[in-house]
């Protein structure tokens, strides 16, 4: 079992390990302190001895900041995790603050202390992100301290040790194209920048430019470590020795040069010294290190992550990999849905019961390295926490005449999966039917979208919404995520969202379809499959090519909640066409008892 199921933090944290913090904060003579949700790699999904702010605070999600005084605290957190810090983190001792309406930055900017002494771990933030905090302090008048040490690690006694799980060969046959063509295409942007090399800091980019994965971060098979990739092609590899085995020099080759990360800080002294040119991506790349280069004598040139965009285009044998992980997966949680349809109907199983059971048979496939997050299994009120964790401490039963959402996922050598199905227990009210018509609705609207080259997920947002905006509902989560080839289930630079994004959806790209309701403290619903974005085809008739949506996720929709007058003709063709595609792809794949029960399941509407 990849999952637990005991509580990561109480309620208690913020009254026990505040004052711990404070007293740290008192010997480096600061007046406040910035805690990020962020790591040293500006991971989403971090190792335990990172959770800085889950200790100052309580909060467990994984997006938010703290900022600490000597007198107050303030959290902040986005929508999808508006419910859920209030139930972890004590109201007493923290003030709750949106983190997309009222960032840090602007919040410093507006509230804090003139002359106040600011404090930042230049380790856990970026250039960009240290820009904006500068600016915010030339506002307000407060000073911003850079410091050499971080203190919430000395006042957190019994913070877990670094990671040092092997680094491991992600072979040919799986990555699709070589680590040394991968290497020669990042050093053409970085000559083309005008850069000698190129420092990568992102865990993700590092994975897919040397063809690795690790287990330094539990959901993602990221090993932790920094490089240099060089314009000629050569590249060094910092990262902990303990991680390098036998395999590994020899699969990375004679251009790849293997040292330390200790070593990493030494070296950009040395570049710096010698006048180079050093590309890095102000949003990714620690503060510490661009001033260290900077400092040193180094130009620096401003680069967003040259691994980004082409570690989001798949490649052929990528996505076909990927297409039979979502088979491979799909068929399991058929054999989930069939079991909550048959064993769960009568109030007997509860929520960790029930994620158990998913787990369960994704392992019995043989092939299930790791969940790619920790499965979101939420009954009743608990489905209207967007970012539900299941724990002993907040189970709750399927019981008759509420929801059940499952969000769930698993990695696998050659695909990550992502799927929520939002499933009644008993029988669902009208207004449960109505709702979840709605969420299809913007579902089927989006996965069936044409759009010319250049389009940006942002333009396709509104089509998920808008069956929902005409009755005044909406939701406060993005509508898609970008998901990697047995990397992050969130991934960038792609996104479907409200939010601004200048990043055009590209041929290769996989996101998610996941429009959602949530009444809060009743019931939430999610319907979310995976797509990938096609190449441009012509449509007969007309004058420009047109990309669309290829979905690959294949489990039953739930029909008892489909009220079906809803639907246009043409939305009923979809789901029927889908539906019958389910059916006919995994039944092959399902016991007999499954298999018969999946052909009620995707009868035609």
């Amino acid at each position: 079992m990849f999952q637990h199921f005991d509580p990561v933090s109480d309620i208690s944290f913020a009254g026990r390990h505040l004052p711990l913090l404070r007293a740290e904060m008192q010997k480096l003579k600061i007046d406040g302190f910035i805690v990020p949700h962020d790591d040293e790699y500006q991971n989403e999904y971090i190792p335990a001895y990172a959770e800085r702010l889950m200790w100052v605070s309580g909060f467990s999600g994984s997006a938010g900041a703290a900022i600490v005084f000597a007198d107050r605290a303030v959290i902040f957190v986005d929508g999808r995790y508006t419910l859920q810090v209030r139930q972890q983190t004590d109201g007493k001792f923290f003030a709750f603050e949106d983190l997309v309406d009222s960032p840090p930055d602007q919040w410093l900017a507006d509230h804090a202390p003139k002359d106040a002494r600011i404090g930042y771990d230049p380790m856990l933030h970026t250039r960009s992100g240290v820009a904006k905090l500068e600016a915010a302090a030339k506002k307000s008048g407060f000073t911003l301290v850079a410091l050499a040490s971080n203190p919430v690690d000395a006042a957190w006694k019994d913070q877990p040790a670094r990671p040092l799980s092997p680094a491991r060969p992600h072979t040919l046959d799986l990555a699709g194209k070589s680590s040394a063509d991968k290497r020669q295409e990042i050093a053409g942007a970085i000559a083309k920048a005008g850069a000698d090399a190129a420092l990568i800091t992102a865990p993700p980019s590092i994975a897919w430019l040397f063809n690795i994965r690790g287990q330094d971060v539990s959901r993602t098979p990221l090993p932790l470590a920094r490089a240099l990739q060089w314009k000629d092609g050569r590249a060094t590899l910092f990262i902990a020795p303990e991680k390098v085995g036998n395999e590994l020099p020899s699969f990375l080759g004679d251009e790849v040069d293997i040292r330390g990360e200790a070593e990493l800080e030494r070296v950009l002294e040395k570049l710096g010294a010698e006048g180079k040119s050093i590309a890095i991506d102000p949003a990714l790349a620690p503060v510490k290190y661009a001033t260290q280069l900077q400092n040193a004598g180094a130009k620096i040139v401003e680069l967003t992550d040259p691994c980004a965009l082409p570690r989001a285009m798949k490649n052929a044998t990528e996505l076909n990999g990927t297409r039979a992980a979502h088979i491979r997966d799909g068929a399991m949680v058929t054999r989930f849905l069939h079991w909550i349809a048959t064993k769960a109907q009568d109030g007997s199983v509860d929520e960790i019961t029930a994620a158990k059971k998913l787990e369960e048979f994704r392992a019995s496939t043989g092939g299930l390295l790791d969940l790619s997050f920790d499965t979101i299994s939420g009954a009743g009120a608990n489905g209207a926490v967007v970012h539900y964790k299941v724990s002993t401490a907040t189970s709750r039963k399927l019981s008759p005449g509420e929801l059940f959402l499952i969000d769930s996922g698993a990695q696998y050598q050659d695909g990550t999966t992502d799927i929520t199905r939002t499933v009644p227990i008993g029988a669902p009210t009208q207004e449960m039917r109505e709702r979840f018509t709605l969420v299809l609705k913007g579902h089927i609207a989006l996965a069936t979208a044409r759009f010319p080259a250049g389009t940006t997920g942002t333009q396709l947002d509104i089509l998920a919404r808008k069956a929902m905006w005409d009755r005044g509902l909406d939701y406060d989560h993005g509508t898609g995520h970008g998901v990697g080839s047995f990397l992050g289930v969130h991934e960038g630079p792609q996104r479907i969202a409200k939010a601004a994004s200048a990043q055009a959806l590209k041929p290769g790209m996989i996101l998610s379809n996941e429009p959602g309701y949530y009444k809060t403290g009743a019931y939430g619903i999610r319907i979310e499959n995976l797509i990938i974005v096609t190449e441009p085809q012509a449509i007969e008739g007309g004058e420009r090519p047109m990309m669309s949506f290829e979905t690959i996720t294949l489990a039953p929709i739930n029909l008892d909640l489909v009220a079906s007058s809803l639907l246009t003709e043409s939305e009923r063709h979809w789901l029927n066409k889908y539906h019958a595609r389910v059916r006919q792809t995994l039944t092959p794949l399902t016991p007999k008892d499954v298999a018969d029960w999946l052909v009620h399941q995707t009868r035609s509407i």
